[in-house]
């Protein structure tokens, strides 16, 4: 099927925040810090909060109806992504739950076993691997190249042997942006019988992806970055959640979605998150007519194209811009479609410096080292100094990127 034009009409008016006067003409380009919500999901935290702020899954219709809701949420996105609802978790953050993972392995593995992370990666999936260190397991560090930023998916073998037991790797980082191929290197890493960790976070805004095609045993990504509320999402497959152990309350250690949090979760934020399934139900109901005899992965694969068919078509002439600049060096892939679109950018000043001055024409972007540390390092950037980071989704539009663009020419 041919991917149709994105209606950004039709998207925006689903985003309160483009209606709001203390928001007009403002250009927002911080989506990877956090993006805005859709309205599905605020209407169920506004229900959820004047209906059904009760415990949950008890015997009472409010109740009930709370349970429901929280079930529901983690069914439907868990079919979007082609894993088992209860292959879903959710918990406070994604730093959180991969801290809560990185426990439960230092308890599973032994000292002397290794496993690698990367310094492309957000320091919520490099630092909590990174402290089992201290438990007697080596961690191997799989490196980028200091001048693109590029992870190489062969040098990972490199640092393979019968030592590895675990693979921590994002699907795309959040300061260099190319996109890594995931499904190739978990394909590896599960032919060698190693267990892979993927970090989604910067990836899932552009479009849920199928995680049982992509072969990731654990994939974990943001639901605020993704147009909802402030929860991680953590998809754990079953074989891999069994044999880990269990980190919650040990009365809740069959049940495959409680396994792994530890506290009592965000009952009226999971439920709302249902409301991004609703968004992308839209999305897929407004642009592909025909919809019978497709299951929710295939309908939200069709919604995935859809946006990322209209960012690359954005992005790329903002990549052409800085290309055609001597001043600023561009991180990560001149191409869109290798790519997300989140463009950081070095520059001689501060990349907080250039945020401000922005902002002062109306661009809402980000500067600073945006917890990847180790990947500025790695490209011989100071994080003090760090980068301006320009990142959009597919709400953005062209008279964005112009906007945009002529900023840049006034402040740089």
């Amino acid at each position: 099927m041919t991917t149709p034009a994105l209606d950004t009409d039709f998207v925006r008016d689903m985003f309160p925040a483009f209606a709001q006067p203390a928001l007009d003409g403002q250009r927002f380009f911080e989506n990877a810090g956090g993006s805005y919500t859709c309205k599905p999901v605020i209407d169920r935290l506004f229900r959820y909060y004047h209906e059904r702020k009760v415990q949950p899954y008890g015997a009472y219709a409010a109740s009930q109806a709370a349970g429901a809701e929280m079930d529901e949420a983690r069914t439907r996105l868990a079919a979007m992504m082609g894993v088992e609802s209860d292959e879903l978790s959710f918990g406070p953050s994604t730093s959180a739950n991969t801290y809560v993972l990185a426990q439960a392995f230092g308890e599973m593995l032994s000292p002397g076993d290794a496993i690698v992370v990367t310094n492309q990666d957000h320091e919520a999936n490099s630092g909590p691997w990174r402290r089992l260190e201290a438990r007697g397991i080596t961690v191997r560090e799989w490196q980028i190249d200091p001048a693109s930023g590029h992870l190489d998916a062969d040098a990972l073998w490199h640092l393979i042997d019968d030592k590895v037991r675990l693979v921590c790797f994002p699907h795309c980082s959040n300061v260099v942006g190319e996109i890594n191929p995931v499904a190739q290197i978990c394909d590896g890493l599960r032919r060698a019988g190693i267990w892979s960790c993927v970090d989604g976070v910067s990836y899932a805004p552009h479009g849920l992806p199928d995680v049982g095609a992509l072969g990731a045993d654990i994939y974990l990504f943001s639901a605020y970055k993704t147009y909802g509320p402030h929860q991680g999402l953590m998809v754990v497959r079953r074989d891999l959640g069994g044999q880990l152990p269990n980190q919650a309350h040990y009365f809740n250690a069959d049940v495959l979605y409680k396994r792994f949090t530890p506290a009592g979760p965000d009952h009226a934020q999971i439920a709302a998150c249902a409301g991004m399934a609703d968004y992308f139900d839209a999305l897929h109901a407004h642009h592909f007519k025909q919809s019978a005899g497709l299951d929710d992965a295939a309908r939200m694969a069709q919604v995935h194209d859809l946006m990322r068919a209209h960012e690359t078509r954005v992005l790329q002439p903002l990549l052409d811009y800085v290309k055609g600049r001597n001043d600023l060096r561009l991180i990560g892939p001149e191409q869109a479609a290798g790519r997300a679109p989140t463009v950081a950018l070095e520059h001689a000043r501060p990349g907080l410096e250039l945020a401000k001055a922005l902002a002062a024409k109306g661009i809402m972007a980000g500067g600073g080292s945006f917890y990847a540390d180790r990947a500025l390092q790695g490209l011989g950037i100071e994080p003090a100094h760090g980068v301006l980071r320009l990142s959009f989704v597919h709400y953005t539009t062209p008279d964005d990127l112009d906007a945009l663009i002529l900023a840049l020419d006034q402040v740089l």
